[in-house]
């Protein structure tokens, strides 16, 4: 996890004052890049503990398309409560669906994307498909066209899913930090590898989870389509320390880093009549495991909203 210290220790160091919407003031540095290869151990931190069963939850409630936070809380993370009934600008905000409602945000953009082609029909059964408005509008599965494409096409240099949807961000608790990412195959080694550019990061909070979260959506994916997983590339723009965390960071970059953990994917292989989309659907957080993963106790800190 040489990448993140290095830029962890960067940021503190060198980052300048900011002041944010968030009324805690932050040392930044704009443009910066991480790699990792999953050849050399699944990227966790191991200079504090991170919950990796909180991680897999959240991204299998991404890949679901989940909008609740309570939904999220049922696969086995609370890290969305905060944001979906706590965070006052959405609670006042009349796109709000009610209790533990996140808009649509990550998993919603992945899988339901809003084209704005209008198409013929009538309402579906549930109601999808349908602006606020009355308009009936074609969704787009972005994140099953990338598992086709790479069984189909597997060199082609357009295989991109992005939350990103300017035309929603009032219509998401959070707009997306981490808003867009990229599958490219390399052929040689039959190894799938991934990009992703995040426009907003936490350090010493969000990054960390970010890191295994990816980490562990190219391992998946890659399982699903039967490749190798390769590397991981972060493209991160505005990468900041929030003052209140400073001693926290502190303690972290005096411990000394511990050898990477292995991923172990314990679910049943899918077979050849089974869509990669409908295995990915299917997984579970359970069934993403660490194997040898013994890091330095948890540090904590408060998040800001």
């Amino acid at each position: 996890m040489k990448p993140y210290l290095d830029l962890l220790r960067a940021t503190r160091g060198g980052g300048a004052r900011q002041r944010n919407r968030t009324g805690i003031d932050t040392l930044m540095i704009p443009g910066c890049m991480m790699q990792f290869d999953l050849a050399d151990g699944f990227p966790i931190l191991t200079t504090k503990a991170v919950n990796f069963k909180s991680v897999a939850a959240e991204l299998v409630g991404f890949v679901r398309g989940y909008d609740n936070a309570d939904a999220f809380a049922e696969l086995g993370t609370k890290i969305w409560n905060a944001n979906a009934n706590e965070n006052r600008a959405w609670l006042e905000n009349p796109n709000r669906r009610g209790a533990g409602d996140l808009g649509r945000v990550y998993g919603v953009q992945w899988r339901r994307w809003r084209s704005p082609r209008d198409v013929p029909g009538g309402p579906d059964a549930d109601g999808r498909g349908w602006t606020d408005s009355g308009t009936k509008v074609e969704e787009i599965d972005q994140l099953r066209r990338a598992l086709d494409t790479l069984m189909r096409d597997p060199t082609s240099r357009r295989n991109i899913v992005t939350a990103w949807n300017p035309g929603e961000l009032d219509r998401m608790a959070l707009p997306p930090c981490h808003l867009i990412y990229q599958f490219i195959v390399g052929q040689e080694k039959n190894k799938l590898h991934m990009t992703m550019y995040m426009r907003s990061c936490d350090m010493f909070l969000g990054v960390p989870f970010n890191i295994s979260s990816y980490a562990l959506l190219l391992s998946i994916v890659a399982y699903a389509v039967r490749m190798n997983p390769g590397k991981l590339t972060m493209f991160l723009a505005d990468c900041h320390v929030y003052v209140n965390h400073l001693e926290q960071v502190d303690e972290q970059l005096s411990r000394e880093p511990r050898n990477l953990p292995g991923l172990l994917i314990a679910a049943p292989f899918r077979t050849d009549d089974v869509e990669p989309i409908a295995w990915l659907e299917a997984f579970r957080p359970v069934e993403a495991v660490l194997v040898d993963y013994r890091p330095h106790p948890p540090i904590r800190a408060e998040m800001a909203l």
